[in-house]
């Protein structure tokens, strides 16, 4: 009180004062009542003025709070880098001398003078947070934010436990690491917790800790535990959590095991997310009575196995109508049908679905969905067009509908739908079909649009000018648009422009001057394939901040430039399939963040460089140069190499070092067609299950087949073909169920056939050509043995018998040709810039040629109507041809020269429309050779050694008598029953074989799968998901999360 009269006091005068006199005058007797009154109001505003800066007087806060809190602030610098998401460096507020109550952060108590509230959030506060940190010494606190700062992977102190006051604590995004201590239950009066994290933190939370959490925070309302690893806590647990908790996120925390069976408790949960976990199981059907969500996300992973019941799903959407945000990618919703969406609430402003298995026809009508601003339903199976009322979601800000490969997009609709969604911001189309749509509509996209990704779209015509000059365009991608021309201007390009794919179309670029001083921002810059009409490649150092450079075949030469070496944030380099000269440059061993480096297909001579040592690669591809000398030691302590690829240096000599199986992570090894030499190292069969791709084939080993191969592993393709490998066909190969494409071609290899080989599940391609394999090949032991084999050559060796005709019965693979089935014949590793060709499969291949088989040819060939490669030459094979061949359609190359056959050449043989290769000389055959059609055009060779036959191109003329030719067999096509058993279904299958399998690089035999592999999908979401990962920091600060 005394403060406020002292102040007032001294002011006194200047109110009371009679202005006609001096202030020191005294009070006449006459003014008494006017002193008296005077007093009162004295003593009245004296009153109100107290009232008025009482709390001002308040903020004064106490001195040991005051220096706790600049002892705090001593304790940690400030860094720009500590703090991602905002920067207020309010702690530069706090000055000694200064009321503490008033500084930036701090809120105190009104009477007291205690802080009871401290705000740090986003404070760029950098340093380690002590146990004995004054911090603690602020006992009224009730709400504590230290969220968005760095504390270096400081522990949680248990210290905390001692705010039993508080309500709130954030500490979020701070760099926490270790055990959440138990002592976190003891603050019982918490209301809202959140210790989440990023990729980069490693807080981790035991199951008693958790266990102690539930049962004494019962006040909770809202708990953020996201990235905090909690691998070991039963879902289940999460039960026991507080009913009344309105808030409940737990993203990525490593939760394993069956989803909750029950959920209903939690009547009052307004958000819930549970995503990318690895719950299984079906998600529980009491979801329905959880009415007040408002956002929803349970999306898992590639790997994941929850799933949603189409009867759970209707009732989740009739039910919950307050649902604004629904984030179910990667749950299996394959029995849900498309069309069931529309029940969903109408308020709905997320919905993203990503890879669920939805499959059928794209819902018919979408207008319901007025506020709908995110929509990603990329990765299913929907079919039929975009809706014609797409253009009435005038909210939408996001559109991504990529990988639905049979859906369309009609011009008219497309059209209405550009002009009236003028907030999008986002349209990715990638493989939708759009080959009726004009790329000039696109010129009416909206000014804000910032991304657009149209790769594989099948655009033909212009590209329209003005999209390359949004002002906010910041990626833009329309790979593999092979007719899509245009022109990419020169200058005025958006300076937010950090993406940017124009791989496999015809615009035309201009890489000179202009483009690398406008385009200083590029991260990414892919040009593989492309239309460069000028180029400077002297230049290409000016974009310091790429991350990734693809600029495969595109015809450059000399010198790989020595700017490279200022693109110090390189993480992917492809440069393959050009003419560059000379050595491997040794700054490449500058680029320390380097993972990815492919320099294939150029003419780069001289040893590997050793300088890659510095690096840490998980894909190096040097394969078709003109290397020479050993592999150097150094690449085999590359410990994070996936892919090594050096196949085609002919002149790269040497033994393979068993240090190779110290790359555990390897899944990828292609050594083949050079002049290695030595013995293979036997730890190939067993040292990581990794390994999928190993091709050692065309060199100059030795020794055996290494074994054994380890059970579990993960090999789908063996090519150990052209060396000088000896011993037996090692029976642990049965270990390999993922095994597709075996080739054991052109060795020395001595043994019985294989019958074991029969039992490998997903075997496609069987090559054992050229060895000294002997014996009987028997009829199959089992109904399905090699069921899913499409190549089978076991030509040049010394196998008798009958033919395998028990083999034949279980080929399904020829059955059946089906021209649309395609399969992948080239994907470059793990990087923005995929080459992702679909080819049509071109042989389907029988070769049993060179050996001793006996017998004849059975009717039932007739059955594998997908060959198209049919060789039983040089076999002591007899009786009559087959008119049974004279089905096999697809047939081009026929060779069944140098055996005993007799009688005449079937004329079912002359149908055969694209048989181009024909050899059917040196048997017994008599009679006219069949006429018409393109049977004409065989030469002499194809049947000379026949002594009997008449006809052209024979220089020998028929008799008038000759007989008729032989009538059609009477093999009826639909009866399956006869030759292969009864119930036996014939599918669609069939597989390349020669040109070889392409993973980056060409590899021997094609078997793949008709699906797209996994690691594409990932390519080409981890592409459109680069801006938020561009630094670890700021990833972690933009809480970046895949739903």
């Amino acid at each position: 009180m005394q403060i406020f009269i002292s102040h007032l006091s001294f002011n006194t005068p200047n109110i009371l004062s009679n202005p006609a006199r001096p202030a020191n005058m005294g009070f006449s007797p006459l003014s008494l009542s006017q002193f008296l009154s005077s007093i009162l109001f004295l003593f009245h505003f004296h009153t109100t003025i107290s009232s008025s800066n009482y709390s001002s007087s308040s903020h004064f806060c106490a001195p040991d709070q005051s220096l706790s809190l600049l002892q705090f602030k001593e304790s940690f610098s400030i860094n720009s880098s500590a703090s991602g998401r905002c920067q207020h460096p309010k702690t530069e507020s706090w000055k000694e001398g200064t009321d503490c109550c008033l500084w930036d952060g701090v809120t105190c108590d009104m009477k007291t003078g205690q802080v009871t509230a401290l705000d740090l959030a986003c404070s760029m506060l950098y340093g380690t947070l002590h146990s004995n940190s004054t911090l603690f010494s602020l006992h009224h606190l009730q709400k504590l934010d230290l969220s968005d700062n760095d504390f270096q992977s400081s522990h949680i102190s248990s210290q905390f436990g001692q705010f039993s006051n508080l309500t709130y604590l954030n500490l979020n995004y701070s760099v926490f690491a270790g055990q959440v201590p138990s002592e976190i239950s003891h603050l019982s009066k918490l209301v809202s917790l959140d210790l989440s994290g990023d990729e980069n933190d490693y807080l981790s939370l035991e199951p008693i800790s958790f266990d102690k959490f539930v049962r004494n925070l019962t006040q909770l309302r809202e708990l953020d535990l996201s990235r905090v690893n909690m691998s070991l806590v039963v879902p289940n647990s999460l039960m026991n959590l507080s009913s009344s908790l309105s808030s409940l996120k737990l993203f990525s925390c490593g939760l394993q095991g069956k989803f909750p069976s029950s959920i209903r408790k939690f009547k009052h949960l307004q958000q819930l997310d549970l995503a990318d976990n690895n719950l299984t199981g079906p998600i529980p059907y009491d979801f329905e009575q959880l009415t007040e969500l408002v956002s929803l996300a349970l999306s898992g992973n590639e790997n994941d196995y929850l799933s949603l019941e189409p009867i759970s799903f209707d009732k989740l959407v009739q039910n919950l109508t307050h649902l604004r945000e629904l984030y179910l990618s990667w749950v299996n919703m394959s029995l849900v049908a498309p069309n069931s969406l529309m029940n969903l609430s109408s308020s709905l402003s997320s919905l993203k679905l990503f890879s669920c298995g939805l499959q059928g026809k794209f819902p018919s009508s979408m207008r319901k969905f007025k506020h709908l601003q995110l929509l990603d339903l990329r990765k299913n199976n929907l079919t039929g067009s975009i809706p014609d009322d797409f253009d009435q979601l005038t909210e939408l800000v996001s559109i991504d509908l990529s990988f639905n490969d049979y859906l369309s997009v009609e011009p008219s609709s497309f059209d209405k739908t550009i002009q009236n969604l003028t907030k999008l911001r986002g349209l990715r189309l990638g493989y939708v079909n759009m080959p009726l749509v004009t790329p000039n509509s696109l010129a009416n996209l909206s000014s804000s649009l910032s991304a657009l990704a149209l790769w594989g779209c099948g655009l033909k015509g212009k590209f329209p000018g003005n999209i390359f000059l949004l002002p906010n365009l910041e990626s833009l991608d329309l790979t593999f648009n092979g007719d899509l021309t245009g022109s990419f201007p020169s200058s005025n390009v958006s300076n937010a422009l950090w993406l940017l794919g124009l791989s496999h179309t015809r615009i035309s670029v201009y890489l000179e001057n202009d483009f690398f001083t406008n385009l200083k921002l590029l991260e990414v810059l892919s040009l593989r394939s492309s239309n460069i009409i000028r180029s400077n490649l002297t230049l290409i150092g000016h974009l310091t901040q790429l991350t990734r450079l693809d600029l495969a075949d595109n015809n450059f030469g000399g010198q790989i430039p020595s700017s490279v070496e200022n693109l110090v944030q390189l993480r992917i380099l492809y440069l393959d399939s050009n003419n560059f000269l000379g050595q491997i440059p040794d700054f490449l061993g500058n680029l320390t963040l380097l993972e990815n480096l492919g320099l294939s297909n150029n003419q780069l001579s001289g040893p590997i460089s050793s300088q890659i040592n510095t690096l840490s690669l998980r894909f190096f591809d040097l394969s078709k140069n003109n290397l020479h000398g050993p592999i150097p030691s150094s690449i085999f302590k590359q410990e994070n190499l996936e892919a090594l690829v050096l196949a085609s240096n002919s002149k790269l000599t040497g033994e393979i070092s068993s240090s190779i199986c110290k790359l555990k992570f390897l899944r990828l090894l292609d050594l083949s067609n050079n002049s290695l030499s030595g013995f293979i190292p036997q730890c190939l069969g067993n040292f990581s299950n990794s390994l999928s791709i190993l091709n050692l084939g065309m060199n100059n080993l030795q020794g055996t087949i290494f074994s054994p191969f380890s059970k579990g592993n993960n090999l789908g393709y063996l090519n150990l073909n052209g060396n000088e490998l000896e011993g037996k066909i090692p029976s642990s190969i049965i270990n390999c169920t993922m095994l597709e494409a075996l080739d054991l071609g052109n060795n020395k290899i001595e043994d019985t056939f294989p019958y074991f080989l029969e039992t490998l599940p997903e075997l496609y391609v069987l090559v054992l050509k050229s060895n000294k394999l002997q014996g009987f090949v028997n009829s199959s032991t089992t109904n399905n043995s090699f069921s899913k084999l499409r190549i089978l050559d076991i030509s040049n060796n010394s196998l008798s018998g009958p033919l395998p005709i028990g083999y034949f019965n279980n080929l399904e693979a020829k059955m059946t040709y089906n021209p649309n089935i395609y399969y992948m014949m080239a994907v470059t590793w793990e990087g923005f810039e995929t080459e992702f060709t679909k080819i049509q499969s071109t042989r389907r291949i029988l070769d049993l040629s060179n050996n001793k088989f006996t017998g004849e040819i059975p009717e039932l060939i007739g059955k594998l109507k997908a060959v198209q490669q049919l060789n039983f030459s040089h076999n002591s094979l007899t009786g009559h041809i087959q008119s049974s061949i004279g089905m096999l359609t697809y047939l081009e190359s026929l060779d069944l020269s140098s055996n005993l056959f007799t009688g005449r050449i079937p004329v079912q043989l002359a149908d055969l429309t694209f048989l181009g290769v024909l050899n059917l000389s040196h048997n017994q055959l008599e009679g006219p050779i069949p006429s018409g059609k393109h049977f004409n055009t065989f030469n002499a060779s194809s049947f000379e050694g026949n002594l009997g036959l008449c006809g052209f191109p024979m220089p020998k003329e028929c008799n008038s008598d000759e007989a008729p030719p032989s009538q059609p067999s009477n093999f009826h096509d639909g009866d399956d029953s006869k030759f292969f058993g009864e119930g036996f279904g014939w599918k669609a299958v069939a597989i390349g074989y020669g040109c070889g399998f392409v993973f980056g690089v060409t590899m021997g035999y094609v078997v793949f799968r008709t699906r797209k592999p996994a690691w594409f999908l990932k390519v080409v979401e981890d592409h459109w998901n680069l801006k938020a990962r561009r630094t670890k920091k700021n990833a972690r600060r933009n809480g970046a999360r895949r739903n």
